[in-house]
């Protein structure tokens, strides 16, 4: 078949072979292959003297399929240019399904090239461009190792980032961060050989509504004294996967020019072993007064985003938003691919879950529970950084956080993985988005360009 060529991909739901409307040949080939529709199943169909002729793809029952089911196919078609015919859907969400399911990360190897979408008629385009560049931005940076994104090259991209759009950008660095009033991230980052440092990106009319995006950069995590095993540290360069979802997000904003005034403040160090590090034990002052006894210096991030949380919130903003891979007790609660999410708005949680289930990026609401306040009890300080037992250990690091937003007029915690342990429709294995195109449908309801 010649390159220029595009290859039709029929889609076919479970059971629906005879309404498909193919030729008499194909359905007897489709047949004689057991081929019903089945969920994920591609079937090459036959053209003259043997050639390709197109693929039949199965996108299984209708009440049990993922909106972006069309990732199936776009993980295991080869090269060539593909064509979406037959019963997919929303053709917006079915191309962005396809080219996501399409993504392959090759910094480091040669790999086979992707397979295109030429995107539908009906499909919106542009939104299919930002919410996949969205998602693409942050597996990307999530997947480098941090050899190669450490603090430094971190912010080299986000530096990119901005001036690409047009963003303004301001970094507090290394010693600066005391003098400046973010004492808890320097605390964090001062025993890596790179300077902790928070970048802090704004965009938009200054008149329009205030929107705060707030990302846990910590490029990788020891644990610090209170050290990881080996199994622990193995996926801890993703542990700068709520900085990347965020910059993904701020990319669909902008993108779409969003009617808002948008703040991205993200809080990025290492968290090392060296003789500077901070300890169990230590008392930290943080920006916002509070000080906090470290019972355990692995749970570092949740004391970088309390600092920036702290200056977003002097701003008094719409909305402050967080995300962070703050903890594994979320992984024991919701599991891999379904985030909590903490709010202070219930209106506003249950829309982002509805957008999240329409975008097929699932969320689900937790509680912020303050009779568990009382677990990161300290004697010496206003609390501590690490709860005491195993309990809800999720839910106490959003009520840690909460601590620090006063007077923002909702503030939404996504506690994100990051990560995909097993491929899913349109997530390969690897670092994920999680939350973008959920918080993303939200904006753009609230605040549409126009």
């Amino acid at each position: 078949m010649p390159k220029t060529q595009i290859i039709p991909l029929i889609c076919v739901e479970d059971g629906k072979l005879a309404e498909a409307g193919l030729p008499a040949a194909h359905g007897a080939w489709a047949e004689a292959n057991g081929f019903s529709g089945q969920r994920g199943r591609l079937l090459a169909l036959p053209g003259a003297e043997g050639a390709l002729s197109g693929y039949l793809f199965g996108l299984g029952e209708s009440g049990d399929r993922p909106a972006l089911v069309t990732g199936l196919a776009g993980a295991a078609l080869g090269p060539g240019t593909y064509r979406l015919e037959g019963a997919y859907g929303d053709p917006t969400l079915a191309a962005i399904g396809f080219r996501l399911g399409a993504y392959r990360y090759d910094r480091y190897r040669q790999g086979k090239a992707p397979p295109e979408l030429a995107v539908p008629g009906r499909a919106d385009p542009d939104e299919v461009a930002r919410l996949v560049e969205a998602a693409m931005l942050a597996r990307d940076l999530i997947n480098t190792p941090a050899n190669d994104l450490g603090p430094d090259a971190f912010e080299s991209e986000i530096r990119a980032f901005a001036a690409a759009r047009k963003m303004k950008i301001k970094v507090t660095s290394g010693d600066e961060l005391p003098r400046a009033n973010f004492p808890m991230i320097h605390a964090v980052g001062r025993a890596s050989v790179q300077a902790p440092r928070l970048i802090d990106l704004t965009w938009g009319n200054a008149n329009h509504p205030r929107v705060t995006l707030v990302g846990k950069g910590v490029t990788f995590d020891t644990g610090g004294l209170d050290i990881k095993p080996a199994s622990g540290m193995l996926l801890m360069k993703k542990d700068m996967g709520g900085a990347a979802n965020v910059l993904g997000l701020a990319h669909a904003i902008v993108s779409a020019k969003l009617r808002l005034r948008l703040r991205v403040l993200i809080p990025i160090v290492e968290n090392s072993i060296a003789s500077a590090a901070f300890r169990p034990g230590d008392v930290l002052k943080s920006r916002k007064g509070i000080t906090v006894e470290i019972g355990n210096t692995d749970a570092e991030g949740r004391l970088i985003l309390a600092d920036a949380l702290a200056l977003a919130d002097e701003e008094r903003p719409e909305l402050l938003l967080d995300m962070a891979t703050l903890t594994g007790a979320a992984r024991v609660a919701l599991g891999p691919d379904l985030p909590p999410l903490y709010s202070t708005d219930d209106a506003l949680a249950r829309a982002l879950m509805d957008a999240g289930a329409a975008a097929d990026d699932p969320l689900w609401q937790m509680p912020l529970w303050s009779p568990y306040d009382a677990m990161m009890s300290s004697k010496i300080a206003d609390v501590n950084n690490a709860s005491s037992g195993g309990f809800a250990g999720s839910v106490t690091a959003a009520l840690f956080l909460r601590r620090f937003v006063d007077n923002a007029a909702a503030w939404v915690h996504l506690d994100i993985f990051g990560w995909a342990p097993e491929a899913r429709p349109a997530r390969p294995v690897g670092g994920t988005d999680q939350g973008i195109r959920a918080v993303y449908g939200v904006l753009k309801a609230r605040y549409p360009f126009n």
